[in-house]
This record gives C-alpha cells, sequence and structure tokens, in this order.
C-alpha cells in the first residue's frame, strides 16, 4: 500500500523517524533525508513497515530511498500517473528503475553520485 503523508500529518513520525540523520540509508543513497516542512512523501507500507518512499515538493523529486527495487517501481508509476515527474537530480543507484518506469535519465550531467532525471 503506498501512502501519501507530510511531516504534519498523525504517524509520520512513527512510519519515517528512524530515516532522518541513518547511516544506513545514507550509505546507500549518498544523500541525507530530511523532513522539510514542503514536501510530500509517497510512502510504500507493507504489513506496516516502510519498504520504500520518495519526497517531493510540487512534483520535483528531492529523495529516493528503497529495499527493493520493485517496491520504488511501484512508487514512481504512482507519481507519475498522479501527475508526473519534473526534472530532478536524485541519487544515481536507482538508474535501472527510473529507466524501467520510462524516465529519462540524463548523460549530460556533472554529478558524483547523483543524476538528473525527467519524463
Amino acid at each position: 500500500m503506498i501512502v501519501k503523508m507530510t511531516n504534519k500529518d498523525k504517524g509520520f513520525y512513527e512510519y519515517m523517524g528512524k530515516f532522518f540523520g541513518s547511516r544506513l540509508v545514507e550509505r546507500q543513497t549518498n544523500d541525507r533525508i530530511y523532513d522539510d516542512n514542503n514536501k510530500q512523501w509517497y510512502i510504500l507500507l507493507e504489513k506496516e513497515e516502510v519498504k520504500a518512499f520518495v519526497s517531493a515538493n510540487n512534483n520535483k523529486i528531492k529523495n529516493i530511498y528503497t529495499t527493493d527495487n520493485k517496491y520504488l517501481e511501484k512508487i514512481l508509476n504512482k507519481m507519475i500517473k498522479d501527475g508526473g515527474i519534473i526534472t530532478s537530480v536524485v541519487t544515481n543507484k536507482y538508474v535501472d528503475v527510473y529507466e524501467k518506469c520510462g524516465l529519462k535519465v540524463s548523460k549530460d550531467n556533472y554529478y558524483k553520485n547523483f543524476v538528473e532525471i525527467y519524463m
């Protein structure tokens, strides 16, 4: 099940609190996760456990994390269906998933650990 939340929603920190400041997540994604007020979170839950999440601000992706690429694929497809994804700079760890979902990956960027994706 995919739920959409903000940091103001009841239960948000019960699901997401352990990811903020997590060195495990940072090592996997090369990115730090912050609970900024302007983010909408797409959170994939399985048996009340977070399996993946994507945060976005006005359809621009800010953070991505998944325990398995199949979960991330479900979230990205939902986001595309719900209104699309505008050009975003995201971790390069999931390039295969981005492309599988029909997103384009820029080959002309100069980021060490990130890529630019767009529809």
